[in-house]
């Protein structure tokens, strides 16, 4: 688990426009299905904006976020994967993510994502 905090006053350029946050995750080995070099994972986070919500309102734009005014709303999301050990240094992963109210806008989304992913 991790909460973060902005002032607002200071530009964020890591990943994404956000003033508040709070994830949550977690990750099994996958040992209790005799795969134990599978892993599955499960992770959740909600992000607010405090000081930016006014600017992105009024069109304003940030490192993502921002295309005219905006119906503010905090944006959620939850995410699963699956990493299968396809062999000892072959690992292959799935990975699912639902978003709401993706950009902080409740006109956009619920949005689904998938992705795959080979590492060797």
């Amino acid at each position: 688990m991790r909460p973060g905090w902005s002032d607002g006053r200071n530009e964020a350029w890591v990943f994404a426009d956000v003033d508040r946050t709070a994830t949550a995750s977690l990750s099994l080995k996958g040992r209790a299905w005799q795969r134990p070099g599978d892993t599955l994972g499960l992770a959740a986070v909600l992000k607010a904006l405090a000081v930016h919500q006014a600017c992105l309102a009024t069109g304003g734009t940030g490192i993502l976020a921002g295309d005219g005014a905006l119906t503010y709303g905090w944006e959620q999301a939850v995410e699963t994967y699956y990493e299968w050990q396809v062999c000892k240094t072959i690992h292959a992963t799935l990975d699912y993510q639902f978003v709401c109210d993706p950009a902080y806008d409740r006109a956009r989304g619920p949005v689904s994502l998938f992705a795959a992913h080979w590492e060797f």
